[in-house]
């Protein structure tokens, strides 16, 4: 197969979709400055993506064909991808419901048990430089146990970037510090690398017109399962108690999981806090003070 041709600076999202399907396009639909839905000659719609940075289109299509690999989630096929566009299948949206929400939580226990080479490993094609939203991240495959790999690479980066930008004071990063010297007690039972989205947050969750839910924009990688589910309650879900349910029946959780909510959420939060700012740094303080008190 031959590759496809090069794209320039001015291409726009319907332009882009032709030369990466090869099918002519019939209509388009910006729907963001980056984001625009295009029909194709065939009457299907894809969804065209425009990021800024080669690297980060490339760790997303491997993120969404690793959770693809692993049958389980939903995920919208990949039609074509280069180092600035990324063409995916348009999910058409339903309404959320108990019976999807119980249905994606067991998909959802299903995927983490297909699990990943290390904390921290990369999808296959994927790369060591990726991004969670619009904050850049490091996959560092680590043989080692959860809690030193998630202080080093996951906490204590962002903590640092938020202090250096003047997000969280010194006085509070010294509690978010002392959670990550308490990670091995605090942690639960040790458990083994799960096959993370690694940005579960609602807007990822696309509720399908066929009864399923869908997962986008992953930033996947090797984790702990418990990471997924706390992001999934800190931006809110609908029907959050059927996902705990579907996924509790497949895979139950270890006993304490409520109390270690907070540990998982103060990734997410401090990426936020780097990102949008002191509202999610007081929040990130917050989970820190409630998983010492907890």
């Amino acid at each position: 197969m031959t590759a496809p041709p090069a794209a320039d600076e001015s291409e726009s999202a319907g332009t882009a979709a032709a030369r990466l399907t090869g099918r002519p396009v019939t209509g388009e639909r910006p729907l963001s400055g980056t984001l625009a839905e295009v029909t194709l000659d065939d009457g299907r719609s894809v969804m065209v993506k425009r990021g800024d940075d080669p690297g980060a289109v490339r760790a997303e299509v491997a993120g969404l064909r690793w959770l693809a690999d692993a049958g389980t989630v939903r995920v919208p096929a990949v039609h074509g991808h280069d180092g600035r566009w990324l063409v995916i299948d348009r999910v058409p949206p339903g309404r959320p419901s108990a019976r999807a929400a119980a249905r994606f939580g067991h998909d959802l226990a299903a995927l983490h048990a297909t699990g990943a080479p290390a904390f921290g490993a990369p999808p296959p094609g994927g790369t060591e430089d990726a991004y969670i939203g619009r904050a850049r991240m490091r996959n560092v495959p680590v043989r080692t146990h959860w809690p030193s790999w998630y202080a080093e690479h996951r906490v204590l980066p962002y903590l640092r970037r938020a202090v250096d930008g003047g997000t969280v004071r010194h006085a509070e990063a010294a509690v978010v510090e002392r959670v990550c010297e308490r990670l091995p007690e605090l942690a639960g039972p040790a458990e083994p690398p799960a096959r993370l989205h690694g940005d579960l947050w609602n807007g990822n969750v696309l509720w399908g017109a066929d009864g399923h839910t869908w997962l986008i924009d992953p930033a996947a990688h090797g984790g702990h399962r418990e990471t997924d589910l706390a992001m999934l309650q800190l931006f809110g879900c609908p029907h959050l108690e059927a996902v705990r349910d579907g996924y509790q029946d497949a895979a139950p959780l270890a006993d304490g999981w409520p109390d270690r909510i907070g540990v998982h959420q103060l990734f997410p939060l401090l990426v936020h806090a780097v990102l949008f700012g002191r509202g999610y740094a007081e929040q990130a303080v917050a989970a820190a003070r409630s998983a010492l008190a907890g």
